[in-house]
């Protein structure tokens, strides 16, 4: 089973200085470019923004494509907040074997498996030999364009 890790494979916390931007008050058509720098009208942090949690929010780095039909790519950086409560369909952040994995979470009628969002990936049934732990859910992935 393919698995997600950051090094130096335990979860980074997070910092909670405030990041500032500045956001710009209108819609961004995908057409052509405007100019924004003149036209902010308010400023944001991101922490904010991205952590529900700060106590309970650690950052994962991808590694593999098991999850790339859901737009998460290796080199990602996952935000896991492990004070959710884990649901059905939820992408989480699981630990099965001792081994970490980002999977989506099946979980109905007694019946608990990991799904990949890469066909080429089986889903994984959790058995109860398996030693299993949801160890967060995924908020919110980064992931750079450039």
């Amino acid at each position: 089973m393919e698995s997600v890790s950051f090094l130096p494979n335990q979860p980074i916390p997070i910092e909670s200085s405030p990041l500032w931007l500045d956001v710009c008050g209108w819609v961004v058509p995908a057409g052509f470019p405007s100019p924004a720098a003149d036209h902010t009208e308010e400023r944001i942090d991101l922490n904010k923004q991205l952590i529900r949690n700060k106590a309970a929010t650690y950052i994962f780095r991808v590694r593999g494509d098991s999850m790339t039909g859901v737009g998460i790519y290796e080199g990602d950086a996952l935000l896991v907040d492990r004070s959710i409560d884990p649901k059905h369909n939820h992408i989480v952040v699981a630990q099965l074997n001792n081994e970490f994995t980002v999977k989506r979470l099946y979980r109905r009628g007694g019946v608990v498996k990991l799904i990949a969002e890469n066909p080429i990936y089986p889903p994984r049934l959790i058995k109860e030999e398996d030693d299993f732990l949801v160890w967060g859910v995924v908020t919110n992935n980064i992931h750079k364009l450039c």
